[in-house]
């Protein structure tokens, strides 16, 4: 078994990717107060400020900014996937090892992080997060997807509503 260790900055910015187990269903997006919910519970408890997201139906992207003193972002997110989990009615598939650790089966166990270097690292992965619902062929623009802070990046003057991608050659409209 490979030794896997997180890379990790004490008051960082982080850039991730989550998904669930069954990457052919919608549950994020079906609960998407009780997502919400979770996110909103576990940052009162452990603060962290979401810079920026997008839920798609099995998986999300999201951008943090930790505290300064605090690098503990596998909490957040295994209270976030708990909290969800809990208000999630019973009846996916559980693996035999999932059974033996008393674990459901909605997530996937590992998330995939990314520290952000600097101000070029962050705003292409905030592009990549808003282009994602596009790329996946959800929506036509970036605007129309409900579950992203994009709505929140046109509302501060940072994107125009119809911006469609960090491609010149999107050819959009």
């Amino acid at each position: 078994m490979t030794d896997y260790r997180r890379y990790r900055v004490t008051g960082g910015t982080y850039f991730f990717t989550v998904n669930l187990a069954d990457r052919k269903g919608a549950l994020l997006t079906e609960h998407i107060d009780t997502l919400r919910n979770a996110f909103r519970d576990v940052k009162k408890a452990h603060p962290f400020q979401l810079d920026a997201i997008v839920i798609m139906p099995e998986h999300l992207h999201t951008i943090w900014t930790l505290p300064e003193d605090d690098d503990d972002f596998s909490l957040r997110w295994r209270q976030i996937k708990s909290a969800f989990s809990r208000q999630i009615e019973t009846g996916e598939r559980i693996t035999k090892s999932r059974s033996r650790k008393q674990e459901r089966g909605i997530w996937q166990r590992r998330f995939w992080e990314h520290a952000i270097r600097d101000d070029r690292d962050f705003a292409r992965h905030v592009d990549y997060i808003h282009f994602n619902p596009v790329k996946h062929g959800y929506v036509q623009q970036a605007a129309d997807w409900p579950y992203s802070s994009f709505h929140k990046y046109v509302q501060l003057g940072v994107f125009s509503r119809d911006w469609c991608g960090f491609d010149d050659d999107l050819g959009c409209e």
